[in-house]
C-alpha cells in the first residue's frame, strides 16, 4: 500500500504566504477617472441585442466603472428608428455636448459638431480605445473588429425607418442588421464612406457570428453625456 504523506504544518504556512505576498504584488487594474469616451472592451452577450437603448448605456456603464471611471452618465453611441410605436432617436442627441477624453487624456472631440466633422473627429487606430487603454484591433491586426454599432447616419441622426440599420432597436441578437462605423477609419477604399467613424456600411446580421464575419464583434462607442 502507498503511504501519504502531510505536508509539514510549516510548509502549509509558508506557502500559504507566498500566494498572500504574490497576491498582494500584483498590479492594480488601471483606473482611468477622468475618461468621457472608450470603445467598448468586450461585446454584449447576445450580438446587437442589449434589450434597448437602456441596456446598452448598462453595458458601457458597468465596464466604465471597472476601469475607475464610474458615477457618471454614460450613454452608447446609438441611435434608435422610429418603428413599432418608438420615436426615432439621434445618437448625436445622446452624448452631450463635449468635451470627450480617451483613457489616456487624449481629446476625441471639442464638441457635437466637431465629433461629426470627418475632419476634426478625432477618432483612429491609436485613439479609439478601450476603457482599460488598448487598442481595439483593426485592419492593421490579423483579426479585424474596427466594425463598431452606431445604427446611425453620419450625421449622427436615426435611419429613416423604412429599412433596419439598429438590429430591431437593439433587441435583436439574430436577424436584422445595423449601421457601423470604422473605429480605424479605414476601408477598402479611400472614400468617405469606408473612412467614416460611423456610418461605414450595414453588418449582415446582428448576432456576434455574423457581426465578427464583416469585420466587427459587437463593440459600442460609450460617451459621457456631460
Amino acid at each position: 500500500m502507498q503511504k501519504k504523506f502531510a505536508l509539514p504544518v510549516a510548509a502549509v504556512l509558508l506557502t500559504a504566504g507566498m500566494i498572500t505576498a504574490a497576491a498582494a504584488q500584483a498590479p492594480a487594474p488601471p483606473q482611468y477617472p477622468n475618461m468621457t469616451f472608450f470603445i467598448t472592451s468586450t461585446p454584449g452577450p447576445n450580438g446587437a441585442n442589449f434589450g434597448g437603448l437602456e441596456g446598452a448605456d448598462k453595458h458601457c456603464g458597468d465596464l466604465a466603472a471597472k476601469a475607475g471611471a464610474g458615477g457618471k452618465p454614460w450613454r452608447a453611441y446609438l441611435s434608435q428608428q422610429a418603428v413599432d410605436g418608438k420615436p426615432a432617436v439621434n445618437a448625436k442627441d445622446r452624448i452631450g455636448k463635449g468635451p470627450w477624453v480617451n483613457a489616456n487624456g487624449v481629446t476625441i472631440a471639442a464638441n457635437v459638431a466637431d465629433l461629426h466633422d470627418p475632419a476634426k473627429a478625432n477618432i483612429n487606430v491609436d485613439t479609439g480605445i478601450t476603457e482599460t487603454g488598448k487598442q481595439v484591433m483593426s485592419r492593421l491586426f490579423v483579426v479585424n473588429y474596427h466594425d463598431i454599432l452606431t445604427g446611425s447616419n453620419a450625421d449622427g441622426t436615426a435611419p429613416a425607418a423604412d429599412k433596419d440599420m439598429t438590429c430591431k432597436n437593439w433587441t435583436s441578437g439574430a436577424a436584422g442588421a445595423a449601421m457601423v462605423g470604422h473605429h480605424d477609419r479605414m476601408g477598402l477604399n479611400d472614400s468617405a464612406q469606408a473612412k467614416s467613424w460611423n456610418a461605414s456600411h450595414p453588418s449582415r446580421g446582428c448576432d456576434n457570428p455574423t457581426l465578427r464575419m464583416t469585420g466587427g464583434n459587437g463593440l459600442l462607442y460609450c460617451f459621457v453625456a456631460n
